[in-house]
């Protein structure tokens, strides 16, 4: 280096990136001096002759032990890094993120640098670069780095003979139909180019060359047409080309979008190998492979499991789940003597599984037979060549005693035979057989009897017991077991189970719709329950006040007869998500604290007798999606915060993030009411209605105009309160309405023209209000009164279609119509103010010639004086006469 100096701040970066090494074999950085002023005359450093600053660092192959320093960000001048083969991989082991930061970086190579993880997309960043190697002697992965610009990346790779691993998922690659006359890829065993769009046919693909290959992973790539014919023909123009196949094949996962059209013609394509080594086949939709390589619009898989799946006998893993094929399960597949793992589950698939198809299958570990219509009947006598760790039989048909078969399952972990027809009480090797099982499922089925007695000596983590009719009570519970679900059963009397379980792991209780009575014992208060479900039984009292409820998240004690005040327990409940207690005897007021609760997303309490106002700050359960406060005796107005519930603006989608511990499975039924009838959902089902129903009250005051930002509810339901004013005018925002109950108040003016908009609307009430002018014109409405034509009834002031009152005259008609009644009016009001005027005229004029009329006043007092007699002698005469009548009498 010949020219100016290096900047000082890059200097001190390079002594502060030396400081992060600790070892240095081949004291490469000896020459990093702090007494050498001009660090371009350090070894491996390169600069800028004519601005000093730091444009090459090469410190290659010389074993440097440490971490990359966040330092080097002060080289921004940077255009070459070569850190390779040294052993820079740092505490993380990771790629640093920071290296994304230089924006003049050319080239940069870290091959052969032991890091681990992903490749931080903040390398996406480098858009100058034109040379990058991450890779080691043998793998190259570079997932969900921006490689989208890389048009002849496929030449890139083949440049890398003794590559074995190809990583380049979510690459941004555009394509893989690139032609490669010399294919060096010899050692390449595995591909994955998932995740990427490449929209070409999958048979022009390079890849289908590598013969070597053994675990090939192409879905999500919008990759489309037909396979080759047997995969590794590859096809230019016309004319095949005669290419090994793939015969070293054993795991394939394909695009959800090629397609064929059926099964069987999946098979027919599948390597011609003399020794087929195929050993994991994926068609599941969670794999996004291989479910629309049967179907081009995507996951409706038709046809048969065909009989040639018996020649694959290396095959170790079938799954050709979530489908929708058909037929019988050929016996062949008895013939995979190698297969551990088979998923034919959620499928249409019917007839029987014997003998026959599970004889050979000696190696097997899992099987997935659920949701067909398969029926399994084997020999009492019959004994399995294998060993399962996890059955799932739901939904097939088993016979109605206990399978003896399963007794010879003791190595089982996972156990599902839920609705399986299964009607005879458990067996007496029920605890001994399943005693490592973690997970067993035996619900809905007519199971008899009780609980066996030494069910301590099991491993259960997770018991589902639900809809038999199991009765008695429950015995001493396996150590480790975290949930319990015994509901829809014959349970009754007294709290079933014992004061001391025996389970302290026992986090969830799901007990809901038996016969058990009575309240609930504080020796539950031993439990830190996330999960209680009592709904639908006999108890009565309170909720113990010692119990732990800071990690409750599920309460729900609907249809009992408990009673007192609203929970005090239940303010310490932050984690609380689920609360129903609703058709009960409790009563006072609701807290002002319940807007604290700031987890619910359900709240039922409704059928009570709770009173006063509604909490202002219930607005703050900002994720509630469910709140029912019906049928209490609740007065005030309605909060006019109700644009807080901000969870309540859109539609329910479920978060992944919120099935946790198994929560999905716990939640039970949770009842739904809405459109007038009581509907049951399961799971997190519940709140995709998102409702408010304050119906059966004493609420007063007017409607908030802000409810219909509430554009997410399914249901709102405000009748019969006392309720007054308009119904709101942009009522026509809340388009994900389909039951609209206003009824039984005494609201007025028009109804809003916007209410013709809710086109999902399929329950619309009125009635029984004072609202009036015409009623709003749309087929939804006219459909809706057409099966509710009782929807308007009770408002005399409506009017038009569809009722059979017609509204008034326009503007123009109704003043014309009292111009007309004006003129009519004005004849007789004349007619009586003229006489009222000649009555007063004509009277003056008499008393006038009275007074000045000598000879006009003695002739008026003449004839006054002598009418006046003969009304005296009248009656005079007639009185005497009736006093001689008297007298006779």
């Amino acid at each position: 280096h010949a020219g100016v100096a290096c900047a000082h701040k890059e200097r001190e970066a390079l002594l502060a990136f030396k400081q992060g090494i600790t070892g240095d074999p081949g004291d490469l950085l000896a020459t990093w001096k702090s007494d050498e002023p001009d660090c371009c005359r350090w070894g491996g450093v390169q600069c800028s002759n004519l601005t000093g600053h730091v444009l090459e660092l090469h410190l290659v192959d010389e074993a440097l032990a440490g971490e990359i320093s966040h330092s080097l960000l002060a080289l921004q001048h940077l255009e070459h890094l070569d850190l390779r083969l040294n052993s820079l991989q740092g505490p993380t082991g990771k790629i640093p993120e920071f290296l994304g930061s230089f924006k003049n970086l050319r080239y940069l190579d870290l091959s052969g640098i032991p890091f681990s993880g992903a490749v931080p997309p903040q390398l996406g960043n480098l858009s100058k670069l034109y040379y990058l190697d991450l890779s080691t002697s043998w793998h190259l992965g570079m997932d969900w780095v921006n490689l989208g610009r890389a048009d002849d990346w496929p030449y890139l790779v083949n440049m890398l003979p003794s590559l074995k691993v190809l990583s380049l998922s979510g690459c941004f690659l555009t394509s893989a139909n690139q032609s490669l006359p010399r294919l060096n890829l010899t050692n390449l065993e595995e591909i994955d180019l998932s995740c990427n769009v490449f929209d070409h046919p999958v048979a022009s693909c390079w890849f289908w060359n590598v013969t070597s290959l053994k675990h090939l992973y192409v879905g999500a790539t919008s990759l489309h047409g037909q396979l080759p014919r047997t995969l590794g023909d590859m096809h230019r123009g016309n004319e095949p080309t005669n290419l090994e196949k793939l015969c070293n094949l054993t795991v394939l996962y394909l695009d959800a979008s090629l397609s064929y059209g059926n099964v069987a013609e999946l098979f027919e394509r599948l390597p011609q190998c003399s020794s087929n080594k195929l050993q994991e086949l994926h068609l599941q939709s969670n794999n996004l492979g291989g479910l629309a390589i049967l179907q081009l619009h995507g996951n409706d898989i038709t046809g048969s499991v065909p009989a040639s799946i018996g020649n694959f006998t290396n095959l170790k893993r079938l799954d050709l789940s979530a489908n929708h094929l058909t037929g019988h399960v050929p016996s062949e597949i008895g013939m995979l003597g190698n297969l551990t793992r088979l998923d034919l589950g959620h499928n249409d698939l019917g007839g029987l599984i014997t003998e026959e198809h599970m004889d050979g299958l000696q190696s097997l570990k899992y099987m997935y037979l659920s949701d067909n219509q398969l029926k399994i009947v084997v020999g009492s006598e019959w004994l399995p060549t294998f060993r399962l760790q996890e059955a799932v039989f739901a939904s097939c048909q088993m016979s109605p005693s206990f399978p003896t078969w399963l007794k010879s399952q003791v190595d089982l972990l996972l156990l599902d035979i839920s609705s399986t027809g299964i009607s005879a009480r458990l067996p007496n090797w029920f605890c001994n057989t399943f005693s490592k099982v973690i997970n067993l499922d035996f619900s809905n089925n007519q199971i008899s009897g009780g609980l066996p007695i030494n069910m301590d000596i099991m491993s259960l983590e997770y018991l589902y017991l639900s809809s038999n009719d199991l009765t008695g009570q429950i015995p001493l519970l396996p150590r480790n077991l975290s949930l319990l679900d015994i509901s829809r059963n014959a349970f009754s009397g007294l709290w079933p189970l014992p004061s001391n379980s025996g389970a302290p792991k026992l986090r969830g209780i799901i007990l809901y719709s038996n016969y058990i009575r009575g309240q609930i014992p504080t020796s539950i208060c031993e439990l830190g329950l996330y999960a209680l479900d009592l709904a639908n039984n006999l108890f009565e009292g309170g909720l113990p006040q010692c119990l732990n409820m800071t990690d409750m998240t599920y309460l729900i004690l609907s249809n009992n007869g408990f009673s007192g005040r609203f929970p005090t327990i239940l303010e310490t409940c932050t984690s609380l998500s689920f609360l129903d207690l609703s058709h009960n005897r409790f009563s006072g007021r609701l807290p002002m604290w319940i807007g604290s609760l700031r987890s619910l997303q359900f709240l039922r309490l409704n059928h009570n007798m709770f009173y006063g106002n509604i909490p202002r700050n219930i607005t703050a359960l900002t994720n509630l999606y469910h709140l029912n406060l019906a049928a209490n005796w609740i007065s005030g107005v309605i909060p006019p915060q109700l644009s807080n519930l901000t969870f309540m603006t859109r539609r329910y989608i479920l978060d992944p993030d919120e099935i946790i511990h198994g929560f999905q499975v716990i939640v039970g039924e949770l009842s739904i009411e809405t459109k007038r009838q009581q509907l049951n959902y399961r799971g997190y089902g519940a709140l995709e209605i998102l409702s408010i129903d304050f119906s059966s009250n004493y609420l007063t005051g007017k409607i908030p105009e802000v409810i219909t930002s509430l554009a997410g509810l399914v249901n709102l339901n405000l009748s019969r309160n006392q309720l007054n004013g308009e119904v709101p005018d942009k009522i026509g925002a809340m388009q994900s309405l389909e039951s609209l109950d206003f009824s039984n108040n005494n609201l007025s003016g028009e109804i809003p023209s916007s209410i013709s908009n809710l086109t999902f609307l399929s329950i619309l009430d009125l009635s029984n209000n004072n609202m009036t002018g015409r009623i709003p014109s749309g087929r939804q409405l006219d459909t809706l009164y057409i099966n509710s034509p009782s929807m308007y009834d009770g408002n005399i002031g409506l009017c038009g279609p569809p009722l059979q009152r017609d509204c008034p005259t326009n503007n123009n008609t109704s003043a014309h119509g009292d111009e007309k009644r004006d003129k009519n009016h004005s004849m007789p009001m004349s007619l009586f103010f003229g006489l009222g005027i000649g009555y007063v005229v004509g009277l003056w004029a008499f008393f006038c010639a009275l007074l000045f009329h000598k000879a006009s006043r003695i002739a008026y007092f003449l004839v006054l004086d002598k009418f006046y007699d003969e009304i005296y002698v009248f009656v005079v005469v007639t009185w005497k006469r009736y006093i001689r009548k008297a007298d006779i009498s």
